[in-house]
């Protein structure tokens, strides 16, 4: 399969457009040109379309060619239905994409695929629907064989789609649907044309074949998804404007699983959890991006890509780096190796602990090439996060006499101390009335109902930048996951050395440290909590004396 170099554009986008009466001004190119600050093109392209924007242009990044169908249409679409020539404008860019590749959407020899994909302009992770590999059929898969020289990588690729678009197009029941397909022993194309069969028993249609269906269907399901339970939810809890809306953004796919030179992977300039000038992140060979952020995999920690293909970690390394100095913030990328070459998918800002923030601020503070200003760190810490990290630097900190057991040691992935008696369902954690920590194998978007009532998650697969672990961050609720020696039972959860947790039991986990304890642990007297803070965190003393002295001055 060839790579075809992009052409530029030449629209220049310099206002948001006040409606949507012309469509070719509110469908824009990853790389055009434009002239607006940062800010104002969130707001129009949302938070992925403006990254991805200022990645092809400003910075000249490795971005795979697309582009984003803007905010103001998703209004239009929720208020009045789909607006007038969306479907002629999404064709004629569709078109100019496949001009750029090389190839076409449908092309049964060479076919383009698309990824569609939400981008808010406030970052809602995993709350808006997303479809990979669009472009897909019976026919295309033979040429993505073709091109590929590879069956396994095509039908994998297939596969996938016929399963994300099944659910989140199509609104069928993940469970019912692997319930109803169950591989038994066939190889991969019996098992998708099993899937096909049982996407139309349950859907009362098929999956469409023509690519352009998909590819409309698609983008009105992440219009429509806006509006989805789980979003209004997170909406709700994060206090987001619900007239926002999203974009989406179309985007040519490029495959973390093809072949032993490729995989995905999510990383953040800093870390995330402790605050500490360190990539941190999950890597996965031969994989999509959605098997990382999913949490049903077993992930490597990024630092394992320095040892499996060097040069493109410190390629990756190097554009981190650029894209911290641009934003000026902690950066949660999405990336993907495909054979050998490095693409990013996505740049946001970064969800993070308080602890974290208040390290993050003082760091880039004092980094010569960024320098935050006493102005810009009031906004990054205000008062009610300085007090949460205070919380967070003295989670780790406890009266060591009659501790509980430790039932394991997992991986942190959201700081702070959480004591609440264990729930195994969402719908046992949005009913309690007293503290619960939520207990999964993994968490999805549809659990976030769950995870908003509970102080605390713990869950038994995922990494570090599972969904559960961005949320919780996001929240500043602590969350321990990847507990991979916890496994469930009908009674419950059961440890290696045959330790019980069940619905009920109260239990206390750390999310700095990866501890789960049977029993709560007692917090530490207030002596103690102060000298934690002055020990672990001096960074806020610091940040708290620059404030006092900014306010003092009137500087900016």
């Amino acid at each position: 399969m060839t790579t075809v170099s992009p052409k530029s554009t030449t629209t220049t986008t310099s206002a948001s457009p006040a409606g949507v009466t012309g469509l070719d001004s509110a469908v824009f190119h990853f790389d055009h040109p434009h002239d607006l600050p940062h800010e104002d093109l969130v707001a129009l392209l949302g938070g992925k379309g403006a990254g991805l924007a200022e990645m092809s242009t400003g910075l000249g990044i490795s971005v795979p060619p697309g582009f984003t169908v803007s905010v103001p249409v998703c209004r239009a679409y929720l208020e009045h239905g789909r607006p007038a020539g969306l479907t002629e404008t999404l064709a004629r860019f569709v078109g100019e994409l496949g001009e750029r590749m090389g190839r076409n959407l449908g092309d049964p020899a060479d076919p383009l695929l698309v990824a569609v994909r939400s981008g808010a302009p406030v970052s809602m992770p995993g709350m808006l629907d997303t479809v990979l590999n669009l472009g897909l059929n019976d026919e295309t898969v033979e040429g993505l064989a073709a091109v590929s020289g590879s069956e396994d990588f095509a039908w994998d690729s297939y596969r996938r789609f016929v399963t994300m678009y099944a659910v989140t197009v199509m609104g069928v029941d993940g469970g019912e649907l692997a319930a109803a397909a169950v591989q038994n022993g066939g190889g991969i194309e019996e098992h998708v044309r099993d899937l096909k069969r049982a996407v139309e028993q349950l859907a009362g249609r098929p999956v469409p074949t023509d690519p352009f269906e998909q590819l409309t269907e698609a983008v009105e399901a992440v219009f429509e998804s806006w509006h989805s339970p789980r979003a209004e939810t997170y909406r709700e809890r994060e206090n987001i404007d619900p007239a926002l809306g999203t974009a989406v953004t179309v985007q040519a796919m490029v495959f973390g699983n093809r072949g032993e030179r490729s995989g995905t992977g999510v990383v953040f300039t800093r870390n995330p959890s402790t605050g500490a000038d360190e990539l941190y992140g999950d890597y996965l060979p031969m994989a999509q991006g959605e098997d990382v952020v999913a949490g049903t995999a077993k992930t490597l920690c990024i630092s394992k890509l320095a040892e499996l293909h060097p040069e493109i970690y410190a390629e990756l390394r190097e554009t981190l780096r650029r894209l911290e100095i641009r934003f000026r913030d902690l950066c949660d990328v999405e990336f993907t190796i495909e054979e050998g070459r490095l693409w990013l998918l996505q740049t946001r800002p970064g969800k993070r602990g308080a602890a974290a923030a208040v390290r993050i601020a003082a760091g880039l503070a004092r980094d010569p090439e960024i320098s935050l200003t006493p102005a810009e760190i009031a906004e990054r810490v205000p008062e009610g996060l300085r007090e949460r990290a205070r919380a967070e630097a003295l989670a780790h900190v406890a009266d060591e006499t009659g501790m509980p057991p430790v039932v394991t040691k997992a991986l942190g992935a959201s700081p702070g101390r959480a004591v609440g008696r264990a729930v195994l369902t969402t719908d046992a954690a949005a009913e309690a009335e007293d503290d619960v920590i939520l207990v999964r194998p993994e968490t999805s978007p549809e659990d976030v109902a769950g995870m908003a009532a509970s102080v605390g998650l713990l869950t038994t697969k995922g990494g570090l930048v599972s969904h559960a672990a961005v949320v919780a961050r996001g929240w500043g609720i602590p969350a321990v996951v990847g507990a991979h020696d916890l496994r469930f039972d009908s009674h419950g959860l059961i440890s290696t050395d045959g330790t019980r947790i069940r619905a009920g039991d109260l239990i206390t986990i750390d999310g700095s440290t990866g501890c789960v304890w049977l029993g709560a642990v007692t917090p530490p007297p207030a002596d103690v909590v102060n000298r934690a803070v002055e020990h672990d965190l001096p960074e806020l003393l610091l940040i708290e004396r620059l404030l006092e002295e900014h306010a003092k001055n009137g500087e900016n």
